[in-house]
């Protein structure tokens, strides 16, 4: 059996050289638009949380930057805690709600399809957080379209 003689890994040690930046820092043209749309659940799988992460940092570039929620991805807007609203029960659950606030807070905008709240998922406007704009399941295309007429850049986020 061959001897393993490379020393254990250790608490400061880099594991790849994370300071090379391959690609230019692409900031936006005065202008420019984006659009993050969110069709998927929320604790499901990390996309939600990322694409919420590409999210604000289109807007620290400069890109004039909304989120759409519509279908299961309005549950990433609601409001949620245990045993009150806005604890966290485990470390992560409130990682939704604290991108979307700090997202809003930095001047992006975030709407929620009424639709999915109601029909779907049994929510009422109520249970939005503060600063998230309902819509009419009529405007979800219509906004996706309007920014696509801006040619904004669009990023889709889906979960099945």
């Amino acid at each position: 059996m061959p001897e393993v003689t490379t020393p254990a890994h250790k608490a400061g040690d880099f594991f790849v050289d994370y300071e090379e930046k391959v690609f230019e820092d692409v900031k936006a043209e005065p202008g420019e638009k984006a659009l993050v749309t969110f069709h998927t659940v929320a604790f499901e799988g990390s996309i939600g949380l990322v694409n919420l992460l590409q999210a604000l940092r289109l807007l620290r570039k400069g890109f004039e930057t909304s989120v759409l929620l519509y279908g299961p991805g309005v549950t990433l807007g609601i409001q949620r805690g245990f045993p009150k609203i806005g604890d966290a029960a485990f470390p992560g659950h409130q990682n939704f709600n604290d991108q979307l606030s700090k997202f809003m807070t930095e001047g992006g905008k975030v709407y929620a399809c009424r639709f999915a709240l109601q029909a779907l998922y049994g929510h009422g406007e109520p249970s939005l957080m503060p600063g998230i704009r309902p819509i009419s399941p009529l405007d979800v295309l219509d906004l996706i379209l309007l920014h696509r007429r801006d040619n904004a850049f669009i990023l889709d986020t889906w979960t099945v």
